[in-house]
């Protein structure tokens, strides 16, 4: 990996090598089988949505916390930040299913149940949620330090499991639509900011940060997440009754974000991380 980025114009080209290492990691570590060794095209159908182009946003997060806080010079917290995105993946793929959101495209390809069966995009969906635990234990036992990477899969687990992710898909499946701003944001937190909080949790616990720098990165990982999912829905125009709300809690959660990288042992080395939140905090409409 690079050298730490400091805060300032350089951040796109870091971000633009760290997702090119992401990219690699990806591909390299699921490769392409031989249609003869492939059951029901499994391996085919996990590589198509795996491997379709985009942002690799949680990786990078990931990544940038590393720098933050931690030996961001370990090849295994690379592996590690990409397990965030088999998990992004994994529910995009199973968020596109008839039964649930029941969309045909996802980025700008047709949706991976319309190419491979509802059936294979279930399993192609198990195929990486699974992988990224067994990613998980492989580079923390490589690295010899089996113990932070067990943190790093715990964080993994809680962000994307009942009490995170999963739960804010059962509540907006199974619930009434939000009503209240309050509402809203609990259902922004689960359903989206817990794995971005685990994005970062794991790449302070993978490069071995420190408990009071994680848990500062933990809080950042909570409040971008959620910032984010209000900048997603201002540029959607969904929930216009909360628009004006949603712009003024954006520029409170991202001041207290980057308040949270203060309080790091060493803030200078935060600078990826706060050039990604200005860029956030541009974007909004």
């Amino acid at each position: 990996m690079a050298t730490e980025v400091a805060a300032g114009p350089d951040w796109q080209a870091w971000a633009a090598a760290r997702r090119a290492e992401i990219e690699d990691v990806l591909s390299s570590r699921l490769p392409a089988l031989p249609a003869d060794d492939d059951p029901g095209r499994l391996i085919e159908a996990m590589r198509y949505s795996l491997l379709a182009p985009g942002k690799r946003l949680r990786p990078v997060l990931a990544l940038a916390a590393a720098e933050a806080a931690g030996d961001f010079r370990d090849a295994g917290v690379l592996v590690a930040a990409s397990t965030v995105e088999l998990v992004h993946c994994y529910s995009l793929i199973h968020d596109d299913l008839p039964a649930m959101d029941d969309d045909d495209f996802r980025r700008g390809k047709p949706s991976n149940h319309k190419v491979f069966g509802e059936a294979m995009a279930i399993l192609a969906g198990d195929g990486l949620l699974t992988l990224a635990f067994e990613w998980l234990a492989d580079a923390g036992q490589r690295s010899g330090r089996p113990a932070a990477f067990g943190r790093a899969a715990l964080a993994l687990a809680r962000g994307a499991g009942a009490a995170g992710m999963v739960r804010g898909q059962a509540r907006d499946l199974g619930a009434p639509p939000p009503t209240s701003f309050e509402q809203l944001e609990r259902l922004h937190a689960e359903k989206t900011g817990a794995l971005f909080r685990a994005a970062v949790e794991i790449g302070a616990h993978a490069s071995g940060a420190s408990p009071e720098d994680a848990a500062a990165l933990a809080r950042f990982g909570d409040a971008y997440g959620i910032a984010f999912q209000h900048a997603d829905d201002l540029d959607d125009a969904d929930h216009p009754e909360h628009a004006a709300r949603a712009r003024q809690q954006m520029t409170a959660l991202l001041t207290r974000a980057t308040a949270a990288l203060d309080s790091l042992r060493e803030p200078g080395r935060a600078g990826a991380l706060r050039a990604l939140a200005t860029a956030l905090g541009n974007k909004t409409p």
